[in-house]
């Protein structure tokens, strides 16, 4: 179908988006190091916004090779922006905001929400980690969490922005596990949660069944457990 929100899962936090105006949007494209990630997916051909929630590497990922090759657009922090020009990337690419802030594109706009974690990119401080509120003309709402703990603002988001689609990382060590992100999916309300930074390394413990079975428990949002490359919604 045209004229619609594509989203596809690619392994690890790393999302593709597709906008009503057929946008291609990168979140966090961890690809080409991504042991998860198919290898169709790992050398993108074409992209027009990557959308970043902080700067680990696990989520900066490919951006700058990207963005070289593209020519699109980069939104993040305004420290991590500063970072990513000191890496090459051109000034003209760079979109800085904060959290708070949204920036508004032709079909959709990102809002950078609070996220409860840290961010350093290159050894130097990224600014404060964020999570990424993309909302689309046609009345969608893609929620990503980026890399968070449990924090009661998100009732608040759950109200403010009315997410439809919520990504939430559930491999526990770096983030929250399972069983805090469903606590998360309850207060958000989403229509639909899909798990993610689980499994791509040995330490990321969390059970994308057992966050399953804990958001069945709290709450009526469907969750859908993909496969890296798997559309998830659209």
């Amino acid at each position: 179908m045209e004229n619609q929100v594509q989203i596809w899962w690619l392994g690890h936090s790393a999302f593709r988006l597709t906008s009503p105006n057929g946008h291609v949007i990168y979140v966090d494209p961890f690809l080409s190091q991504n042991p998860a990630a198919r290898e169709e997916d790992k050398h993108p051909g074409q992209a027009d916004f990557i959308l970043l929630t902080h700067g680990h590497e696990d989520h900066v990922g490919d951006t700058l090779e990207i963005a070289k090759e593209t020519g699109c657009k980069v939104v993040a922090q305004v420290e991590l922006c500063g970072l990513l020009k000191k890496h090459g990337l051109p000034a003209d690419q760079a979109v800085e905001f904060n959290k708070g802030g949204t920036v508004h594109f032709d079909d959709f706009s990102v809002t950078l929400v609070s996220a409860n974690h840290s961010s350093s990119f290159g050894g130097e401080y990224a600014g404060e980690a964020g999570g990424l509120v993309i909302s689309f003309d046609e009345d969608i709402c893609f929620y990503h969490m980026g890399d968070t703990n449990i924090f009661a603002d998100l009732e608040l988001y759950g109200e403010l922005y009315e997410p439809t689609v919520v990504a939430v990382p559930i491999g526990d060590t770096y983030t929250m596990g399972p069983q805090e992100a469903a606590l998360c999916v309850e207060m958000l309300g989403a229509e639909v949660a899909i798990p993610m930074h689980y499994g791509t390394f040995p330490v990321l413990t969390g059970d994308p069944d057992e966050f399953r079975e804990f958001t069945e428990e709290y709450c009526d949002t469907r969750v859908v457990i993909a496969e890296p490359g798997e559309k998830v919604w659209g």
